[in-house]
């Protein structure tokens, strides 16, 4: 993919209540009550993550497409799943 090379994304923990990704120097939580995708994938689904642009997170496993934004603010975004 043409551009500039984002920091890597890296899951840091996972628990019975969600997961915290690790983006450059920020850690955000996840939690599986408002990202019900992650909360019966595997380990190898969750930790398979891409951070192709700043702003945009893809699980490839999973198909799941997340902005940045919509993880520091969930409430901002409606969820759209039927997970």
């Amino acid at each position: 993919m043409p551009g500039n090379t984002t920091s890597a994304a890296e899951i840091t923990h996972i628990s019975q209540h969600g997961l915290w990704l690790l983006l450059g120097d920020e850690e955000l939580h996840l939690p599986f009550q408002k990202f019900p995708w992650f909360k019966q994938a595997t380990v190898d689904q969750i930790v398979t993550v891409e951070h192709p642009t700043p702003d945009h997170l893809y699980w490839p496993l999973l198909d799941v497409d997340l902005s940045v934004d919509s993880i520091r603010r969930p409430d901002d975004f409606p969820l759209m799943s039927r997970a």
